[in-house]
């Protein structure tokens, strides 16, 4: 077992750190998404999904 860890640290280390951040970006994500920061900036005019437009979520049309 220790043999194995001392041949691949340099990957376990790099595996970690790209855990780490993945985790770092969702809580984010999440933090942001709670306080009303989420994906949509409101501007409908350059959205063809938007729910806030008048015609609805659903219409695909413009």
């Amino acid at each position: 077992m220790l043999d194995f860890l001392a041949q691949n640290y340099g990957s376990i280390i790099v595996g970690t750190a790209l855990i780490a951040i993945l985790a770092l970006a969702a809580v984010k994500m999440v933090r942001d998404k709670r306080s009303g920061k989420g994906g949509c900036g409101g501007n409908c005019a350059e959205c063809h999904g938007c729910a806030h437009s008048s015609k609805g979520a659903n219409d695909r049309s413009r």
